[in-house]
């Protein structure tokens, strides 16, 4: 579960005040809204990557709005994947793993079930050269999934791919969702995306979310 209460945020001329989220266990939300609206912002906000003036973030039953980003137990999709183009394939889904100290045998077990789950295995012993989008986006996917997060935050993780990568990635994020019954907030312009996706649309304009509605009723603008 996401609570989001009475969240404000500024920056600039910009400023979010009195956002109020709440995403239940399993459910997958997208947020949408135009360029500049504040839908990255909500997001790097629940993953402590934008400092908040007020407000209260929960996850589950912890409140972790003054936690480090680390300490959230949140897996966190960029919008370009931020793959280590210096490491392989199997140490970029296992940096997570690393840096929590798990140890080796158990975390080789961990990249390779998830490898094996987005379609990757034969790519665990390569480098990030030459991979396509979509193989980057799965890749990025793996490495948030790694440690088992309590939550997944996506930031537009599919805008850059093209139709037939896009559409396939909403087949592989269909299984992730029925396997793993993840609880997940999904940042998209797109309302097909919305659609093919959802469990529920939340639209966020002029610094307040303005509607929430089913996937299945959502009507794009």
């Amino acid at each position: 579960m996401i609570q989001i209460k009475d969240l404000c945020i500024k920056q600039g001329d910009f400023k979010l005040d009195g956002v109020n989220l709440n995403i239940n266990k399993g459910e997958y939300v997208v947020l949408m809204g135009k360029t500049g609206s504040g839908k990255t912002t909500v997001l790097e906000a629940i993953c402590g990557l934008r400092p908040i003036l007020s407000g209260t973030l929960i996850i589950g039953e912890r409140d972790i709005t003054r936690l480090k980003p680390a300490e959230r137990m949140i897996g966190y999709v960029p919008q370009d994947g931020a793959l280590f183009d210096t490491m392989t394939i199997r140490e970029n889904i296992g940096f997570a793993l690393k840096i929590r100290k798990w140890d080796r045998k158990t975390a080789g077990r961990r990249v390779e079930e998830l490898a094996d789950c987005l379609g990757i295995a034969d790519l665990l012993n390569r480098t990030t050269a030459g991979l396509s989008g979509g193989e980057k986006q799965r890749i990025a996917i793996a490495r948030a999934l790694s440690f088992y997060p309590e939550v997944l935050c996506l930031d537009e993780p599919l805008s850059a791919l093209d139709e037939p990568t896009r559409l396939e990635m909403y087949d592989v994020i269909k299984t992730l969702k029925r396997d793993f019954k993840m609880t997940a907030l999904h940042i998209s312009h797109s309302s097909y995306e919305a659609e093919m996706l959802a469990d529920r649309v939340v639209t966020i304009e002029n610094g307040s979310l303005i509607n929430t509605s089913s996937a299945f009723s959502f009507s794009p603008r």
